[in-house]
């Protein structure tokens, strides 16, 4: 069922349905995962993600708060993620495979920047993917909205693993990741990204972005 947690030994698992949107249960799904990584040390979350919402849907700015806050907290847990991907990737879907350590994508993978109100949503997918990379199909993504392919997205470091089997190439990988569970993993993380203090100030300037969005979406011209 989508956006289920199962737990089955070191691994726990959660899909995520781009076609549902943002929703209260997503976020509240995600959290309860990694609730039970914190209290059962679970050691590697995998996120099996796919689709896109049909049409424009606007969402609450406190909701997208709610859900960056817990990518946010699924990118500090310690323990490692992986994300198996298939088809567009679009929304929460887009959003979730950029807060995984590792993504391992199907062929027919498309990462779609959202658009509302004829422009690019200004959410941290955004500040995630220009993180990742500085290439031009990142740039055109960000600018544009352009969806971003499979090869495209792989030569760009967006995604770690073109396979015909994602779950397969995911399986292979949790045989490996157990043993890197642990509070240093965070820190690990934090090198990687350079200084942790600059999500948070980014953030506060993509959800004044996002407001502006919706404030221009909902009220009456």
């Amino acid at each position: 069922m989508p956006e289920e947690a199962v737990r089955t030994g070191e691994v726990l698992g959660i899909h995520v349905d781009g076609t549902r949107g943002l929703t209260a249960e997503l976020i509240e799904a995600l959290g309860r995962v990694c609730d039970q990584v914190e209290d059962q040390q679970t050691a590697v979350i995998v996120l099996r993600i796919r689709g896109t919402v049909e049409g424009a849907r606007v969402p609450d700015i406190a909701l997208v708060t709610k859900w960056e806050g817990v990518l946010r907290r699924l990118e500090r847990l310690p323990a490692a993620s992986v994300a198996a991907m298939w088809g567009p990737c679009a929304g929460v879907a887009l959003d979730a495979a950029l807060a995984a350590d590792y993504r391992v994508a199907h062929p027919t993978v498309q990462l779609v920047p959202g658009m509302l109100s004829g422009g690019v949503w200004p959410g941290m997918a955004l500040y995630r993917m220009s993180r990742l990379s500085q290439r031009a199909a990142v740039r055109r993504a960000v600018l544009f909205g352009e969806p971003i392919g499979a090869d495209e997205a792989l030569a760009a470091g967006l995604v770690d693993e073109v396979e015909q089997e994602p779950a397969v190439g995911v399986e292979r990988l949790v045989e490996r990741l157990p043993g890197v569970w642990g509070p240093d993993l965070a820190i690990r993380r934090d090198l990687l990204w350079g200084a942790g203090a600059e999500f948070e100030g980014a953030l506060g300037g993509h959800l004044a972005a996002c407001d502006r969005v919706l404030r221009r979406h909902t009220d009456p011209v």
